[in-house]
């Protein structure tokens, strides 16, 4: 678990449209992560 206001670990993802995204990507900027968990699973 990471606590408020620490720094988050690198980490690499893709994009809404499929891109790679990686957190070294933003350096130096403020970077808001926001998912919806049960988008892509049934019910």
């Amino acid at each position: 678990m990471i606590e408020a206001g620490s720094l988050a670990p690198a980490f690499a993802m893709t994009n809404q449209d499929g891109a790679p995204v990686k957190l070294e990507d933003f350096a130096g900027k403020y970077v808001l992560l926001w998912w919806y968990p049960k988008a892509d699973t049934p019910g």
